[in-house]
């Protein structure tokens, strides 16, 4: 409102009515409606989760109750040289495959000889045997031979059990993955000859703060991220380690892999244990609400044209999603997301889509 005086009609007035007429246009200009452009989203109902996040690597299982470790580094289990390689690496071999032999010779001479003075003692008891039945020999005799005839078993079994540890064979079924050894060359009991796993019993090995690792339980699901993954990989906490990093201030735990994942020993991987899990709950995006001065959570909800603030109650936050409780907000509800922050307690409000007003 303008108000337009001369110098003749002002001197006509009192100042009290000028003064008045001045307070008047004032007031009615501060009557003119605002109107805040915003972004809306409505409330949903999901299922919300809680999180320890942790980094890690995909390996082999290790021992745990009732299984052994699905990964081994296979040693020869006598000196010697190696004769023949049988294997490779890539190689899928099953339990007890040999992969490969040491130079025998010696071994199998001690076999050989073993056997043959098995052979001797043998026909020297059934002699025996024999002449005591016509009582043609002493009780002493008899009984020498029976033990000379135990003495070859035993020997021979002990020369053939020499000649087998010439043979590295693989502990269990699975496939070669490192193959360190070629004809020729020398071992002993502390050369890794081949390193074998089982790809069927794969787990993630994740660090977790241990601040947070008190929470943590054996069957909880896992969901595991890759640096390409856009859906995660579903496994299931199987062993919590007790041995602390210090110098990190992490400690590992281990989700059991499905026999079939597609992740690969050594894959870099990024983990979410879920410790607790709400379903059936009110969220709405994060950038909803917002902390008013006296540290209340609010949220603006849209009905028409006109955003109301209304008190809530933050609970669970789950990525870009936070659980709210309170007042009309139910299922469905319009609320402000961008642009929400510090409107008054009722304004008038141009919904925005994609930046674009919405028509």
């Amino acid at each position: 409102m303008r108000i337009r005086l001369n110098s003749k009609t002002v001197m006509g007035w009192s100042v009290a009515v000028v003064l008045s007429m001045i307070l008047t246009a004032w007031a009615e200009d501060e009557k003119i409606e605002t109107e805040v452009a915003v972004q809306v989203t409505q409330v949903q109902k999901t299922t919300l989760r809680a999180y320890v996040t942790g980094y890690g690597y995909v390996e082999t299982a290790p021992a745990g109750e009732g299984q052994s470790a699905a990964g081994s580094k296979i040693a020869a289990p006598v000196a010697g040289v190696v004769s023949e390689v049988k294997c490779y690496e890539g190689l899928h071999v099953e339990k007890g495959a040999v992969l490969c032999l040491l130079d025998s010779r010696i071994a199998d001479a001690e076999v050989e000889k073993a056997g043959k003075a098995l052979a001797v003692a043998e026909k020297v008891f059934e002699r025996q045997k024999d002449l005591q039945k016509s009582e043609a020999t002493s009780q002493k005799v008899y009984q020498e031979s029976e033990a000379q005839l135990i003495a070859a078993r035993s020997d021979l079994a002990a020369a053939q059990a020499r000649l087998s540890y010439h043979k590295v064979s693989a502990p269990f079924s699975g496939t070669i993955t490192r193959l360190n050894v070629r004809p020729g060359e020398s071992v002993d009991p502390a050369s890794v000859v081949a390193e074998i796993a089982d790809f069927s019993r794969l787990v993630a090995a994740i660090n977790i703060p241990v601040a947070e690792s008190s929470v943590l339980k054996v069957g909880q699901v896992v969901e595991i991220n890759t640096a390409n993954g856009s859906v995660p990989v579903i496994g299931k906490l199987t062993l919590i380690s007790p041995h602390i990093d210090a110098t990190a201030g992490t400690m590992t735990v281990y989700a059991a892999l499905s026999a079939d994942t597609i992740l690969k020993p050594g894959q870099f991987v990024r983990a979410r244990v879920v410790i607790e899990e709400r379903a059936g709950r009110l969220a709405v995006p994060c950038e909803a609400v917002y902390t008013d001065h006296d540290g209340q959570s609010m949220l603006s909800v849209v009905e028409g044209n006109v955003a109301k603030q209304k008190i809530v109650k933050a609970g669970l936050r789950d990525g870009n999603l936070v659980e709210v409780e309170g007042d009309g907000v139910v299922e469905g509800a319009t609320v402000a997301t961008i642009g929400s922050y510090a409107l008054p307690e009722e304004t008038k409000v141009r919904i925005l889509n994609d930046q674009k007003e919405v028509k």
